[in-house]
């Protein structure tokens, strides 16, 4: 049997063959180019020989047009490759307007619509390789790019006329060079295709999937402009990879649970796209295609986050190898999770089972190859009945913001934490809503809002977006059966905006008219800071906002002096009376600070930055990069100290604070992960495989010995909570800190968390919470939870966070919170002079809990027992 890409090629050779003109001016080929093709065993091309390529296609060929569109976190620039026919290539500016109108305007005429819906084409977006690891994407990309500029069959040509790939061919350009030249330089040796030591990004590796709503990474916000605000796809595929020992491939639709505020025709048309890359697929004689398996879409945060601006988005995800080189797997190696198949056996979800043997880069590079194009088919196909829906979905989405509940989300301007209200307003912006604020105080259902309230409207062609992450979540649950098992989530259960900021939202569910005649549109950047007077003393910076402590830590690195009040406020004067250093640093925030005119008689406190090692494993330690992008956010210095360096620290000498972010205290102790009854042999070459051990457990006891400060969270708590052992002189001392990590009996008795916002009561007047409420949401996943105990000797605890007694769960899924009551879920600890702070939930975790970031910052800024 001939493939569907094969007989394509063929035709696009004997055409080429046929017409001299053609061939003397078609560019160069990937082979050709690369002095390989792409795809063949142990060859990769790295991030500047792809863009070099693509650049070369642009210079040759009318059909492809380079676009840049932003910068990766390690400052290489990003492209997007436009392809599609001549005329489609000069008139690009047209046609994006085109998808402007049909994406966000409701009211257009039927004249206006016929006319862009003759007119117009289907932009299909499709970002490749974002998980750098996951490499076939990225090196099909030349090969896709150089069949369609160089085609000239008939069928072909009416793809490229009625559609606009537009092909980012590298998601995550950092990452590719990282692995490329990991893989390298192992290649021939024991350790090739070994797993890269660190993250594949700047700093979240795999998660910069999940970061699509908080857009905190700069590639991320790269990709989501061009949906958000820049180009307005009508169809967007991400393309991935997974394990290799299941089935070969994943086409849409997906598994339940989906997303409720989707609409249906959303779900209708991925379902489409992914039957006829089955079909295609099929046909070409790859096998080992499934859908409706594994991977569900009920939340926001990977790139498909834009079916909630209605986009028709879906992944594929294909069989790996060991980066470049291939693999073989016995038929009886072969399995499935669940969820869709559970065997790997011939069914309605994998018609068509691969039987195992060999599996090379070339067999993922051919079957990208063959979705791809049946993308390009059925959106070509479906040309005029896409635009159609885009504008239809615009137009309904929009009434129902004005005929459904919610209307709009109000943000009062008495927030705790302002700059965090700032923040969303800033963020919805960015993601394409249309954000007011009242000109007035205005008075509905007896409830006064002041001037400036922040008005968020549902009639807005983004509904879905603004009501998904406005609202607090509640988990969809579905059942393999009736009342039989939960079909447990994917990923996280909560992302809601206001809860994970700490910001009072208001639902508005009945309308209010009197907003639209009081109510003016944010434009740029939303910020509360004023014009500063012309002569002042000093600026006071509140503990409550998050703000003050970069803007501390800013001015500690300008050279600024910097004092706290005894109620933990940040002072910074003006130096001599002018600092413009002190006003560019205040023109940098979105929360005005409290100006002094006259010199203040408080009694201050000298703010020092404490020495800080953050510790951060080689085993993609994406909690670890999570904590350094928020400490350089924050501008606070640190040091990443490697686990296997522990032997030869002298903590005490060289650091005030060490930082242990959620890690498996197994891989942090012996650089391997281990469970009770296995261990795991990594994938890492051994020079990145060794854990701190004995001697660098004693370094870092010794360090609290002296006085140090130990912040630790999630998993990693589990260093501290069993028997420890302090050295001093020839004597030895062995001790239990007391705190006992209780989750296995929270998790015996029924508690199931995975991943939700809940409610923590904290412990008031204590340093660990200034700035904070007494009652304040978490992101916590089940584990850890502590119990405290009656200390010995030198030691004490205090309960800073408990679970309150109802009321726990704010927003996500969590199975029997009533179990959880009273626990504790941070607590302080003291040995001598030493101090550990454990917490049972990631202050910092993703980017995306501002509201618990003081709690991290605070344990930062511990004063030294003396």
């Amino acid at each position: 049997m001939i493939s569907f890409r094969l007989a394509m090629v063929m035709i696009v050779l004997l055409m080429l063959s046929s017409d001299p003109c053609i061939a003397q001016e078609h560019p160069k080929s990937p082979e050709n180019f690369f002095g390989f093709q792409p795809g063949s065993d142990r060859n990769l091309f790295d991030y500047e020989k792809l863009i070099d390529y693509f650049s070369l296609l642009d210079k040759d060929s009318p059909r492809l047009l380079m676009k840049e569109i932003g910068k990766s976190p390690e400052g290489r620039t990003m492209y997007m490759a436009l392809i599609s026919s001549e005329a489609n290539i000069a008139n690009l500016e047209n046609l994006r307007g085109i998808n402007k109108q049909l994406a966000t305007n409701p009211d257009l005429s039927d004249d206006q619509k016929e006319v862009m819906f003759k007119d117009g084409k289907v932009f299909v977006l499709a970002t490749l390789s974002m998980h750098s690891t996951e490499v076939g994407p990225s090196q099909a990309a030349p090969i896709i790019a150089y069949d369609l500029i160089t085609a000239s069959h008939p069928d072909t040509l009416i793809w490229l006329d009625n559609v606009v790939l537009m092909i980012v061919p590298c998601h995550n350009p950092d990452g590719m060079d990282k692995v490329v030249t990991h893989y390298k330089k192992y290649l021939g040796t024991k350790y090739e295709g070994s797993s890269l030591p660190g993250v594949y990004h700047k700093y979240v590796g795999h998660d910069n999937n999940r970061d699509f709503i908080t857009l905190s990474q700069e590639d991320t916000k790269a990709i989501a402009a061009i949906c958000n605000t820049g180009w307005y796809p009508q169809v967007m595929v991400e393309k991935h990879q997974m394990g290799s020992s299941g089935v070969r491939y994943f086409v849409p639709p997906p598994h339940d649970p989906i997303a409720e505020n989707i609409d249906a025709g959303i779900w209708n048309w991925i379902g489409i796209f992914g039957s006829n890359m089955m079909k295609d697929m099929t046909r070409a004689g790859e096998k080992g295609v499934s859908q409706h398996y594994l991977f569900d879409d009920y939340w926001p945060g990977s790139t498909e986050t834009c079916i909630w601006k209605n986009v028709i988005g879906f992944l594929t995800e294909c069989a790996s190898v060991q980066t470049a080189t291939p693999v073989y797997i016995e038929e009886n190696e072969l399995s499935v999770i669940g969820k869709g198949l559970g065997e790997h056996k011939k069914s309605i979800n994998m018609p068509d089972p691969w039987q195992g043997g060999w599996w090379k880069l070339k067999d993922i590079v051919d079957y990208e190859i063959t979705s791809m194009l049946s993308v390009l088919k059925t959106a070509s196909a479906n040309k005029n009945s896409i635009l159609e829906f885009q504008n239809d979905l615009c137009r309904r989405e929009v009434t129902k913001g004005k005929t459904e509940a919610p209307f709009y989300y109000l943000l009062p301007t008495n927030q705790h934490d302002p700059g965090e209200m700032a923040g969303i307003v800033n963020l919805l912006i960015e993601h394409g809503v249309q954000v007011y604020i009242t000109d007035e105080a205005i008075t509905s259902e007896n409830v006064m809002y002041e001037k400036g309230t922040v008005v968020i409207p549902l009639a807005q062609p983004y509904r879905a977006f603004i009501k998904e992450v406005m609202e607090k979540q509640k988990f969809p649950e579905r059942h393999y059966t009736p009342d039989g098992e939960l079909i447990k989530p994917y990923d996280i259960t909560s992302w809601s905006l206001p809860l994970h900021r700490g910001v009072t939202s208001v639902e508005v569910v009945k309308p209010m008219d009197i907003l639209q005649q009081h109510m003016t549109e944010v434009k740029g950047s939303f910020s509360l800071v004023e014009p500063l007077p012309e002569n002042y003393l000093a600026a006071v910076f509140s503990v409550d906002h998050n703000e003050s402590y970069k803007a501390a830590f800013m001015a500690n690195k300008l050279g600024l002096e910097v004092s706290r009040t005894p109620g933990g406020d940040f002072i910074i004067p003006r130096d001599g009376g002018k600092s413009p250093k002190l006003d560019k640093l205040i023109s940098e925030l979105t929360v005005m600070p409290e100006i002094l005119t006259e010199k203040s008689r408080m009694a201050l406190i000298p703010f020092t930055v404490p020495r800080i090692a953050l510790v951060e494993t080689n085993m993609h330690d994406m909690d670890a990069g999570w904590t350094r992008f928020i400490f350089d956010t924050y501008q606070v210095p640190f040091t990443v100290v490697k686990p296997g360096d522990f032997e030869e620290k002298d903590f005490a000498t060289d650091f005030d604070v060490v930082v242990f972010p959620s890690n498996n205290k197994s891989i942090l102790m012996e650089g391997q992960y281990r469970t009770e009854n296995e261990v795991y042999p990594t994938s890492y070459p051994p020079e990145f495989t060794k854990g701190m051990g004995k001697k660098g457990m004693e370094q870092l006891m010794s360090f609290l010995e002296q006085g140090g400060i130990i912040l630790s969270w999630g998993q990693s708590t589990e260093l501290f909570t069993g028997l420890l052992s302090m050295k001093s002189g020839d004597t030895t001392e062995s001790f239990r800190l007391p705190v006992r990590d209780i989750s296995k009996s929270i998790k015996s008795a029924g508690v199931y968390c995975p991943g939700s916002f809940v409610r923590i009561d904290l412990k008031q007047d204590h340093p660990l919470t200034l700035g904070m409420p007494k009652s304040i949401g978490v992101f916590f996943r089940g584990t850890p939870v502590f119990e405290t105990q009656l200390p010995n000797f030198d030691m004490d605890r205090r309960v800073i966070g408990k679970f309150p007694e109802e009321g726990i769960l704010m927003s996500g899924f969590c199975e029997k919170p009533e179990k959880l009551a009273d626990k504790s879920v941070m607590v302080w600890l003291q040995k001598g002079k030493g101090q550990i702070v454990l917490y049972g939930f990631n202050p910092q975790f993703r980017a995306s809990t501002q509201a618990t970031y003081k709690l991290l910052f605070n344990g930062l800024l511990l004063e030294k027992i003396k």
